[in-house]
């Protein structure tokens, strides 16, 4: 039986055990459902607060989760490896459950069980991507709130992951001194560049006698096409001093890629990228990251990936001393405060001269 007063629409139980609320508003009823009474009557509250309020109601209509998907990424300002990254978490785990699901009856608990059924790591991913999204309908006024506000958020923490010592460190680069990515894994530990700038990095930006790299682009695949793209920031167009080891890695390089363009004749792809297939393509990410994981079961040190290499560079150079401010500079970071909290486990490491020093300035 209906629950009605006056000017407040209706609330109901449906056969199928939903409740249903309806108001009318001008001359079109509106509708909404819960599973609950009380949910139901809080939906039918915001519609009357919306109504009032003048700001317009929202109208999903027969809108799905996939509709949403397509439409937000088609007109979403955003990086290329943003944009690949959000293409993949919807595509892989997103649309398979939810894609056919009306956002008019997209509720709390769809995205709860999701979340259930996922890892912690990919479960986070999977509501961040999903949260933006559904607040970019709200703010189309597809829907009027944004049920990712209303759900128990995955409880993921990163975990540190374990970075190399020195020792390890000499024991990978000696090592692998036979691989054809040696010059890569080199010249990520020696600058502390992030994968897609080194992939990136062409021969008109390395500068032997100076013995500097100019890193301002990085490189990205997207809907099967490498593009390159300015990079994070403006803090990360640097130039860098790559010291001996780093330009032994690329006088390296530059020998084996002639050698690789002999070989290929006709076939050379032509790129201007100082690391490329030995057919001369572009670098997919994939390739020096799964080859990196190998050697290191082989060699018996931890298997890191390629973002882990700019980790254990940046953290041996504060463990040296180095100011924060020249590590920030050459890591690119848009100021200390990020270096700060990034690596703030390793400035801190020697708390125990931290408290000598108290000691000794309040000695008697």
């Amino acid at each position: 039986m209906a629950n009605r007063g006056p000017g407040e629409g209706t609330v109901f139980q449906r056969q199928d055990g939903r409740w249903q609320a309806s108001l009318m508003i001008g001359r079109n009823r509106r509708t909404v459902y819960g599973k609950t009474k009380a949910e139901a009557r809080a939906k039918l509250a915001e519609l009357r607060r919306q109504a009032s309020a003048g700001t317009g109601l929202p109208e999903a209509g027969r809108r799905t989760v996939a509709d949403l998907a397509t439409e937000w990424l088609a007109a979403a300002d955003l990086k290329p490896s943003t944009k690949a990254h959000h293409q993949l978490v919807l595509k892989t785990y997103v649309l398979p459950a939810l894609g056919n699901v009306r956002l008019s009856r997209l509720e709390p608990s769809h995205l709860q069980r999701l979340y259930a059924g996922l890892s912690p790591s990919v479960a986070d991913k999977a509501h961040r991507v999903l949260h933006r999204a559904l607040e970019v309908a709200v703010r189309w006024k597809w829907i009027g709130a944004n049920p990712a506000d209303r759900v128990l958020r995955p409880a993921y923490r990163t975990e540190r992951r374990s970075l190399w010592t020195a020792d390890q460190l000499r024991t990978f680069v000696a090592g692998t001194e036979g691989h054809w990515l040696h010059p890569f894994w080199s010249l990520a530990i020696v600058t502390g560049c992030r994968s897609g700038e080194l992939r990136a990095l062409t021969w008109d930006e390395v500068d032997l006698e100076a013995g500097t790299i100019t890193v301002g682009q990085t490189l990205h695949r997207l809907d099967g096409q490498y593009i390159v793209t300015a990079p994070k920031s403006e803090a990360s167009v640097r130039t860098l001093a790559v010291g001996s080891e780093g330009l032994r890695a690329l006088r390296r390089q530059r020998a084996q890629q002639a050698e690789w363009r002999l070989r290929a004749g006709p076939a050379w792809e032509g790129t201007d990228f100082v690391f490329t297939t030995r057919a001369g393509a572009p670098l997919h990410r994939s390739t020096p990251l799964n080859a990196l994981k190998r050697e290191c079961r082989r060699l018996g040190v931890p298997t890191l990936a390629v973002h882990d290499l700019r980790h254990t560079s940046a953290s041996l150079l504060l463990s040296q001393g180095l100011p924060v401010p020249l590590v920030s500079q050459r890591l690119g970071h848009a100021n200390p405060s990020i270096t700060m909290s990034v690596y703030a486990h390793v400035i801190g490491a020697d708390d125990g001269a931290a408290a000598a020093a108290i000691t000794k300035a309040l000695a008697r």
